[in-house]
């Protein structure tokens, strides 16, 4: 019996779930087998091709004692935690502003979501001359009379925020749209009521507005976690993991180790601990989405 107190069928819809099969199948092969696959190498002391000669935690001992590791884990905690509540307060802003019918509307929205059609190798590209003290946003100030000199980029103490600018600027167009989504599914009733009422439109967004856009808010968070996860064409383009190793990423960590270094062992062992860092996050989460008591 169901939830409903209804006969399971569990033949139901069965040409959908053959439909499926392929996907399925592709998913377990591909994902899980390519995951168990790296896991299992990473204990191995691979170099140039793949072997099974097995170093136990050897790689990760090495990964954990590299300050290049440490650094990259540093700017990725960074970069993420900024990136989301940036991306999110500077999002939602635009959204709500957009959201009050102003004229010019489908215009604004393509300006701030064109960004977003753009590659990260673009944007680096692109910011990487505007933030150049010397021909960038900082020579048109000087030429106004502000005395700036700043180098973000050649800076090991703020480099990573330099990146941090041409991230947001790429992504927060994309979770404008996703909120502007959210916003436009509220009911107008909704916000009759709160003017009735007398409640304050700020109240009205924080206490009212906001917990009913919780499903758009989770779909936003996804998205934009996995693309801090996986930063890496941003880096290469902009700094190439410069000054120094100041601007290191764990994604790039791992492509110059498996690609240029030729140690697959300790790229497998880098790529692992990222696994486990997003499962760590993910899994607790979907429990209690998903899991728990449903009510």
């Amino acid at each position: 019996m169901d939830e409903t107190g209804r006969p399971r069928r569990p033949l139901r819809n069965l040409s959908a779930k053959l439909a499926m099969l392929p996907m399925i199948l592709t998913a377990l092969v591909v994902f899980v087998g390519g995951t168990l696959w790296t896991v299992v190498h990473s204990f191995t002391d691979s170099k140039l091709l793949p072997r099974l000669d097995w170093a136990g935690l050897e790689q990760y001992d090495r990964l954990w004692s590299s300050d290049r590791w440490l650094v990259s884990i540093e700017n990725l905690v960074i970069y993420g935690v900024l990136s989301l509540v940036f991306s999110f307060l500077i999002g939602f802003v635009l959204a709500a502003l957009l959201d009050q019918k102003i004229r010019f509307e489908d215009t604004f929205r393509t300006i701030f979501l064109y960004p977003f059609a753009l590659s990260f190798i673009v944007t680096g590209l692109v910011w990487q001359w505007l933030l150049n003290p010397d021909f960038g946003i900082q020579s048109v100030l000087r030429d106004w009379g502000w005395d700036v000199t700043v180098d973000p980029l050649y800076d090991p103490g703020i480099v990573i925020y330099g990146v941090l600018v041409a991230g947001l600027w790429q992504g927060t167009g994309f979770v404008m749209c996703l909120m502007l989504a959210g916003l436009r599914g509220i009911d107008e009733d909704i916000w009759k009521a709160a003017r009735v009422d007398g409640i304050p439109k700020w109240k009205t967004y924080l206490f009212v507005v906001l917990p009913m856009m919780r499903p758009v808010m989770v779909t936003a968070l996804v998205i934009v976690t996995a693309g801090i996860v996986k930063l890496y064409d941003l880096i290469v383009a902009q700094t190439g993991g410069g000054p120094g190793i100041a601007s290191e990423v764990p994604a790039k960590y791992v492509y110059d180790f498996m690609f240029r270094a030729q140690n697959l062992g300790q790229g497998f062992a880098a790529s692992t601990m990222m696994l486990v860092t997003v499962a760590i996050i993910l899994i607790p989460w979907a429990y209690l989405e998903f899991g728990g008591k449903r009510r």
